[in-house]
């Protein structure tokens, strides 16, 4: 049979019919890739060099590729997630009515002690009470931060203290503020206080400890990722620090920001995340 003859062009069809099926899987066989979103704690650098050795090896570990995806403050990285650009994530930014609609599910945290906000200043300040506050300006990461602004410039409203938020972008930014004297107090969250002490052995005078949070929820998007994709890139988080590399990955991670104790992951659920939710019902309308 040669190629001009009416047979050989049915015999072409009939093979493209029957390899088309095989094509298809082989391009649905493509290794997935997912955008990983973490809350920036720390400045840009920092936290690229906290999270990067830990989604290379949950991405070596489970067979899927994580690629970071932060931006140049949190309120940047947040706005990503709210666009939906990301699938999974490291935040507390997604627990008000209206965006646990987007469709986000907790599979994890970190094994880290609660969280309290706090509002601190110097400790050299001549300032030692919150009524000392008004008037004055004080720092924060910014707008999105749940524990280090929502809750404690909640608490400023609720005595009717009168200040101006300046926000850093990120936390270590408004840490710095504070030290150079450009802002007066910063509102954090306690342990983002504690590390950076250890780490810039700096130290703070607190004024005010909200009551406990868990710490930042790992989650995903349940209308993005597929049911065995989270169980694989779930199963390598969570195991991370049973891996005697991974346990090296996220004791040196920790040492980088200034983290107490090494810091793995440990499963966690939505119903974890209920305070979160129940400031949501009180907060003053501009915080929610």
């Amino acid at each position: 049979m040669n190629a001009r003859s009416p047979g050989f062009g049915k015999l072409v069809l009939a093979l493209l019919f029957v390899l088309a099926p095989a094509l298809t899987h082989a391009a649905d066989a493509k290794p997935a890739v997912y955008r990983f979103s973490p809350v920036n704690q720390w400045d840009i650098n920092r936290t690229a060099t906290y999270w990067n050795p830990i989604i290379q090896y949950v991405s070596e570990k489970s067979g899927i590729q994580l690629q970071l995806k932060i931006g140049r403050t949190s309120a940047d990285t947040t706005s990503y997630v709210l666009a939906q650009e990301v699938e999974f994530v490291f935040s507390n930014h997604l627990f008000s009515p209206e965006r646990e609609a987007l469709g986000w599910k907790v599979f994890g945290r970190r094994n880290a002690p609660p969280l309290r906000a706090q509002i601190a200043v110097s400790a050299d300040s001549a300032i030692t009470s919150l009524d000392q506050l008004t008037g004055q300006q004080i720092g924060f990461a910014g707008p999105e931060a749940f524990i280090g602004y929502k809750l404690p410039y909640a608490h400023l409203l609720s005595r009717k203290i009168d200040t101006t938020a300046v926000f850093g972008g990120n936390q270590n930014a408004a840490f710095a503020q504070l030290f150079a004297g450009k802002v007066q107090a910063v509102g954090s969250n306690s342990m983002l206080i504690d590390g950076y002490s250890v780490k810039e052995n700096k130290k703070f005078r607190v004024l005010w400890t909200s009551d406990e949070y868990h710490d930042l929820a790992l989650m995903y998007s349940t209308k993005k990722v597929p049911e065995k994709d989270v169980k694989a890139i779930s199963a390598a988080f969570l195991g991370m620090h049973q891996d005697p590399r991974g346990a090296q990955i996220l004791h040196a991670a920790s040492n980088e920001v200034g983290l107490k104790q090494d810091a793995y992951f440990i499963p966690a659920s939505d119903n974890d995340y209920a305070s979160y939710r129940r400031f949501y019902q009180t907060a003053p309308a501009s915080l929610r």
